[in-house]
């Protein structure tokens, strides 16, 4: 077994560090009694890596680090590939990138029967509708009767969307919705205080505003992610 395709468990963990600094041996082994890895063994008992296994732990690592997925969520989106051995971690989550890209500038400058996002985007009308009710997104209706989606909301279906992989469903996300409602006013009188440039026409006006909103929320954003994440990770990491 002891073959030149196989790394020991300290080999493995040194090929790693250079782009996970925080790996260990004994990170590495919780994994394993965690039964997200079940690496081969000599007669001896010591643990044998194939390419593989390798190649999974690295698809482990990769999703705590950029999706900050529990270990039982990555364990069922491992267990529940067919072509794992094929694929890219990148690729495990290219759905959503996927459904993003279908979202031209046309279509954002429209309005969408609602029983056609399925089609347009790939998700599911359950999940239109429980943002629709929980004030995510509203519905405009038609004068035959239908439910309308915006444009505007067809990146936002998709966000929320991919946030039920986490376990984040839209009626989570009800906070959010009052907390926009709270923050609006901040954001206008900011966009107040603009001022109009000489010979500037009303187009150069309000893309200006607009640039200039999109990278107040971009900060804002910046500032919600880092207190969040010192919360949630600043005591680990000072362990």
């Amino acid at each position: 077994m002891a073959d030149a395709g196989y790394l020991t468990i300290g080999k493995v963990v040194r090929r790693l560090q250079e782009q996970y600094p925080d790996l260990s041996i004994s990170k590495v082994r919780y994994l394993e009694d965690e039964g997200l890895l079940t690496p081969s063994r000599t007669p001896g008992g010591y643990r044998l890596y194939s390419s593989r296994d390798i190649q999974r732990l690295e698809t482990i690592l990769y999703l705590q680090k950029t999706k900050f997925l529990p270990l039982s969520v990555i364990k069922d989106e491992l267990d529940g590939r067919t072509t794992q051995e094929e694929s890219t971690p990148e690729e495990m989550f290219g759905a959503s990138r996927e459904r993003a890209s279908r979202i031209s500038p046309e279509l954002v400058n429209e309005m969408h029967p609602i029983d056609r996002i399925p089609e347009l985007l790939g998700v599911s009308l359950a999940i239109v509708r429980k943002m629709a009710d929980c004030g995510l997104i509203r519905l405009v209706r038609s004068p035959a009767g239908r439910d309308l989606v915006r444009g505007q909301d067809l990146e936002l279906i998709v966000t929320c969307a991919e946030l039920t992989h986490f376990g984040i469903e839209p009626k989570n996300l009800r906070q959010y919705v009052a907390a926009a409602n709270r923050e609006t006013p901040m954001f206008e009188q900011a966009l107040a205080s603009i001022s109009r440039h000489q010979g500037e026409s009303e187009g150069e006006r309000a893309l200006r505003r607009e640039m200039t909103l999109d990278r107040m929320l971009e900060l804002t954003g910046s500032v919600r992610r880092s207190l969040i994440r010192r919360e949630l990770l600043g005591d680990e990491r000072s362990r």
